[in-house]
């Protein structure tokens, strides 16, 4: 545990770094922003770096195990629908707790004046993840080649973005990118990848990997419809 905590903290310390360095070297050349505002952006640092830290372990230590086991009991059912079903339950219960999802949704009700409704755009997003976090374990049970699946996908997505509002094609192209956030993507991550584990003759790198793919071309396809509709 000593171990872990001393090589995330200087995994997080590496990767804010940089960003700390650029805007205090911008505060005193550029900026000169109130020094009491940079005093609050330092202890937010802080608290961003202990916040991370925490996280971090916490999916370590609990979140990736929990999702290997999860997929890997999944087999044992043996049943279709059950493994679909809670692979959905699992995407769209990470995708509408991503804090990535719920700052673009936030950003979306503001921007639009209320005209796109921040809570029904979450929801709609983690619909979309979720449904094709559940094709994703479909193709992991029956081997098919993912690039058919993603093939067929971005034509649908080419298609509809004919009928929906310019507006809610960047939208929902943004609305795929935040979805493989620091929540949602452990999380199914290890329960393809646990799924994988267990079926014999399966490699476990070539089908766990690319469910995340997979999941972020779910959202564009739901935004995109909920653009159409509401059009």
């Amino acid at each position: 545990m000593r171990k872990l905590l001393k090589d995330t903290t200087i995994e997080v310390i590496r990767a804010i770094a940089p960003l700390v360095v650029v805007i205090i070297l911008l505060q005193f050349a550029i900026v000169k922003a109130p020094s009491s505002n940079f005093i609050q952006f330092c202890g937010s640092v802080v608290m961003m770096i202990a916040g991370m830290i925490l996280f971090l372990i916490g999916i370590e230590v609990g979140i990736l195990p929990a999702g290997k086991d999860v997929g890997a009991g999944l087999v044992q059912r043996r049943n279709l629908w059950v493994i679909m079903g809670v692979a959905f339950v699992i995407g769209f219960a990470t995708t509408i707790a991503e804090p990535d999802v719920i700052v673009l949704s936030h950003q979306a009700d503001t921007i639009s004046q209320g005209m796109i409704n921040g809570d029904s755009l979450v929801y709609i997003i983690g619909i979309g993840l979720g449904i094709y976090a559940a094709m994703a374990m479909l193709r992991i049970v029956f081997g098919f080649h993912i690039a058919y699946i993603l093939a067929a996908s971005y034509i649908i997505i080419i298609i509809l973005s004919f009928f929906t509002p310019p507006g809610y094609i960047s939208l929902a192209f943004d609305s795929g990118s935040v979805t493989t956030g620091a929540l949602t993507t452990p999380v199914v991550l290890a329960l393809g990848i646990g799924l994988s584990s267990v079926i014999a003759g399966r490699s476990a790198i070539s089908d766990g990997f690319g469910i995340l793919g997979m999941g972020s071309i779910g959202p564009i396809i739901a935004v995109l419809i909920m653009g159409i509709l509401t059009r």
